[in-house]
């Protein structure tokens, strides 16, 4: 009796994956980061302050599976991302530099069609950090931890092809930076904290 039980779930299991919608397409979109070069510091003094955030931006590809009977969908996705960030660096005297940010992010979403067109999701987001660097001669030899962890959520709408989305974006550890400067080795926190609109193409 379990052998026949057993084999009547395996079946439907099979029989609605068979049935899943696959989708795919690009996307692009621009990046608001905030609060993302903190505790700066050497010897107990701020190196850096007043960091201003610019508009970053993204582009990437996605794939989404639907599997009707749960009324959920999975939207695995591949994305790089590019974020910066405007901060005074306090020496004599104080300059204005930019702190580039790179990775690649693969969020994991799960998600659900709300009234036809909308839809609301959240996920984890794992991040491959490509490189970290800042605009002025005497920091050098930026490095950055390769891998962290965040939690991506928000919602948006679908017209046809066409889909625009709304995200928060938090990452769950500090991503430990450092640099080789006229003060020597200094850590510091670049933890991503940011909005995303993205906008993405079915194909």
């Amino acid at each position: 009796m379990k052998k026949v039980i057993v084999f009547m779930v395996l079946a439907f299991a099979l029989s609605q994956t068979s049935n899943a919608q696959f989708n795919y397409g690009i996307k692009g979109g621009v990046n608001y980061n905030s609060n993302s070069v903190e505790g700066v510091n050497a010897v107990g003094d701020d190196l850096f302050r007043g960091a201003k955030s610019k508009t970053g931006y993204h582009i990437g590809v996605w794939t989404r599976l639907k599997v009707p009977v749960l009324g959920l969908y999975v939207r695995p996705e591949l994305v790089y991302t590019n974020l910066e960030n405007e901060v005074i660096y306090i020496q004599s005297p104080n300059e204005t530099t930019t702190h580039t940010f790179q990775k690649i992010d693969i969020p994991v979403l799960l998600g659900k069609k709300i009234f036809g067109i909308g839809n609301v999701f959240i996920g984890p987001s794992f991040q491959y950090i490509l490189d970290s660097d800042f605009g002025i001669d005497n920091i050098s030899d930026v490095d950055a931890d390769g891998f962290t962890v965040g939690l991506q959520f928000g919602g948006g709408i679908e017209l046809g092809k066409l889909g625009i989305d709304v995200r928060w974006e938090r990452g769950f550890s500090d991503i430990e930076s450092s640099f080789a400067g006229n003060l020597g080795n200094v850590e510091y926190d670049t933890r991503v904290n940011q909005i995303i609109i993205g906008l993405s193409i079915q194909l």
